[in-house]
């Protein structure tokens, strides 16, 4: 049977990130979750914060996959341009939207009149676009496939845990994998051979060093756990065959 496939793309959308000023973590949590839900990352891109790269990316991935989550640039600075860039990968309007604007006025009741007007940034919409709840503060936004995420990791897991159940998904990937202490040339052959073998089976080899020495992490992906867990036999075989220790079992990740 074959398996049924939801993919995404995720934008990181920020300066700070690509300067190296701030790590992501929002693209492993954003994978991690998707991936519990049936809905697999196929790409993944660091983008600035300019509306010459965001728009036209916006524009192509939201065409290739099924869903696009884009984390970054939705706050209340002048550099915090996702909102206006979606808008015009839409080719719609940017609008204030009401309820938005209503919050943040109610929360912002001792601030400045330059301090709300700043914040006030944040309830600017594309026109039509729905919101993505956040429990904590003003909300995100989708526009059909493409769902506009809060750069702040912990605001932005909030953001996806409310949209468990409101997505299409399809069958869950599982992985698993075997630690080995052999080079990759040692089982290159022997993978390539599986690989045709199960061409619906990701297989990936990933080098590593430990203290116990230079070594290989063999990792499986698929929607059968069964033929992973067989998989991972015929792995052990390999890596045996070919002169190497296995450091450990298979383990699910």
């Amino acid at each position: 049977m074959t398996a049924k496939v939801v993919n995404a793309c995720v934008l990181i959308i920020g300066n700070e990130i690509l300067s190296g000023r701030t790590q992501d973590t929002n693209l492993r949590d954003i994978a991690n979750t998707l991936g519990g839900w049936g809905i697999r990352v196929a790409e993944a891109r660091v983008i600035p914060d300019e509306e010459s790269v965001i728009v036209p990316t916006v524009r192509e991935v939201k065409a290739k996959y099924d869903y696009v989550f884009t984390t970054g640039g939705i706050g209340p600075t002048h550099d915090d341009i996702t909102a206006m860039c979606i808008a015009k990968a839409f080719e719609v309007p940017l609008v204030e939207h009401e309820g938005i604007a209503n919050l943040i006025r109610s929360r912002s009741q001792d601030a400045s009149e330059a301090v709300l007007a700043s914040r006030l940034r944040m309830a600017m919409v594309p026109e039509g676009g729905g919101l993505v709840d956040n429990p904590g503060g003003p909300p995100g936004f989708r526009m059909e496939n493409v769902y506009v995420l809060a750069g702040i990791p912990s605001v932005m897991r909030d953001m996806l845990a409310g949209l468990k159940g409101k997505l299409e998904t399809g069958d869950q990937v599982f992985s698993a994998s075997v630690k080995a202490y052999v080079t990759e040339s040692s089982v290159a052959a022997g993978l390539g051979t599986l690989q045709s073998e199960l061409p619906n089976v990701d297989i990936g080899s990933y080098p590593f060093r430990d203290a116990g020495g230079y070594g290989t992490r063999l990792v499986v992906r698929g929607t059968d756990q069964s033929v992973l867990d067989d998989l991972c036999d015929r792995i052990r075989a390999l890596v045996r065959a070919s002169g190497g220790a296995l450091a450990d079992e298979a383990s699910s990740e």
